[in-house]
């Protein structure tokens, strides 16, 4: 798939010109399209997911708010496809202040840069390549938007899981329409089958309605589609 040229003057977007981005983002292609995709999406990003009132990055911060009380100046969250801050921002609320991010586009980390929100940030291929982190490294690992179809594979959770301290959260959204259905029944494969070896436990998994807009066909007639949020504690490393 050839990258989709969408940098248009930003007082002209409309929802259409969205719509057009966010199916294009989710086609299959190789890596490279994907990232050279999304360094050229970076600088309408924030504007575009304002158009299609994406509630992820807020929703997955009040998650995990509700589970962390005590100390939030202190705890270390790694941001996973952090893209340009947007979960980090939400995060910074409720008085969370330590992040680390990785992202595999260049575009997407350096408008994350300008924000001085994260102490240190990374260019990691999701897809390929393992977490620049050591094991057993964070208090609480969140995932927001990056888990569905043509994205990045499930194939990540084990990772996800490896750089969580015991007693750590991951924190992880999807999507939850049509087009996503397949990817949603894989990712959640994966999960169940690590909570059955007691890599980690079910602290909430909880539907959103109201996710954001709708922009494929199958969704048409409908205004939102919903999504998901998981949020599991790691009980226990791989032996």
């Amino acid at each position: 798939m050839g990258v989709v040229h969408i940098r248009m003057a930003a007082n002209r977007r409309t929802f259409t010109d969205v719509q057009g981005t966010v199916l294009s983002a989710h086609k299959e292609s190789t890596t490279e399209d994907k990232m050279s995709f999304y360094d050229s999406w970076s600088e309408l990003y924030e504007q575009d997911v304002m158009i299609l009132d994406y509630r992820a990055p807020v929703l997955a911060a009040e998650s995990l708010a509700a589970v962390i009380h005590e100390n939030r100046d202190k705890v270390l969250v790694l941001d996973v496809a952090c893209g340009t801050g947007l979960v980090a921002k939400q995060l910074q609320r409720f008085g969370f202040h330590n992040f680390h991010g990785v992202d595999g586009s260049e575009g997407m980390l350096e408008l994350a840069r300008c924000k001085s929100i994260y102490q240190t940030l990374q260019k990691c291929m999701l897809d390929s390549e393992l977490l620049p982190a050591s094991s057993d490294s964070y208090d609480a690992v969140v995932i927001v938007g990056a888990l569905s179809g043509g994205q990045v594979p499930p194939a990540i959770l084990p990772e996800l899981h490896r750089v969580t301290k015991t007693g750590g959260f991951v924190c992880m959204t999807t999507r939850n329409n049509t087009s996503n259905r397949l990817y949603k029944k894989q990712l959640q494969a994966v999960i169940e089958e690590m909570e059955q070896n007691r890599l980690w436990e079910r602290v909430t998994v909880q539907e959103i309605e109201h996710w954001e807009k709708a922009t494929t066909e199958a969704e048409q007639g409908s205004t939102y589609i919903s999504g998901i949020i998981y949020l599991y504690r790691k009980l226990r490393s791989y032996d």
